[in-house]
């Protein structure tokens, strides 16, 4: 993109920059490419901060649910720093004003969840914290193995649980080999789970295995 037709920050009025606006105005009143330049702060001696935000707009724009850091890396003028910036201003927003008022109830519910972690080249053991009406409260990382290896106690699983008073659980984890079927490392740790659930009054609803075209349900094999 040529610097001219850049628009530089420096040469509108104070008024009119971003973090003035948004003072001024509230966040509410700043485009998505506005707010992104706020996050990202300042340009470097090569690069105008309002390109920087054009690009990652456009990465935004393609996958905002999958985004990682090298992603980030690779635009031209994003540093680590301003890459960690941005992922933690992406997994407030979902976590904290993301809300999904919609029950998670169905198998298309469950897998629509764990959508993010299949294509991971590692596994990833994640956690969904439900309401009484079957509703998210959280989702959850738990642990994050290696390429075949995921180590989990339950008591990891269910420590934030129990800290949100959550009425049940889900849990879900990637298979990198893109063998769907359960090791009997799974087999092992959805056993402790129920029991751990029972004890707990905190009931596992299921326990699902994802690989990047497949799925495999606990429940609907009749493991639970």
């Amino acid at each position: 993109m040529n610097l001219y037709m850049v628009r530089k920050l420096r040469a509108l009025p104070a008024l009119d920059r971003p973090r003035e606006k948004l003072r001024r105005k509230g966040p509410s009143a700043l485009s998505d490419f506005e707010l992104i330049e706020v996050l990202i702060g300042s340009g470097n001696q090569t690069t105008d901060v309002s390109q920087i935000a054009r690009e990652v707009q456009k990465l935004l724009a393609k996958n905002a649910h999958n985004i990682s850091s090298e992603a980030l890396q690779q635009i031209k003028g994003v540093s680590a720093a301003t890459s960690s910036r941005l992922l933690a201003a992406l997994e407030l927003a979902r976590r904290y004003l993301i809300k999904d008022l919609q029950p998670v109830i169905t198998e298309a519910d469950i897998l629509a969840r764990f959508g993010s972690i299949r294509t991971k080249k590692q596994e990833h053991l994640v956690a969904l914290s439900l309401d009484g009406g079957r509703r998210l409260i959280a989702e959850r990382t738990i642990t994050i193995g290696t390429l075949d290896t995921l180590l989990a106690h339950p008591r990891e699983i269910f420590a934030d649980a129990i800290a949100e008073r959550a009425a049940s659980i889900i849990i879900g984890h990637n298979h990198p080999s893109d063998e769907v079927e359960p090791s009997e490392r799974d087999i092992a740790l959805t056993q402790q789970l129920i029991a751990s659930g029972q004890l707990l009054g905190i009931p596992l609803l299921d326990h699902m295995i994802v690989t990047k075209s497949k799925h495999f349900s606990f429940k609907q094999h009749h493991l639970m």
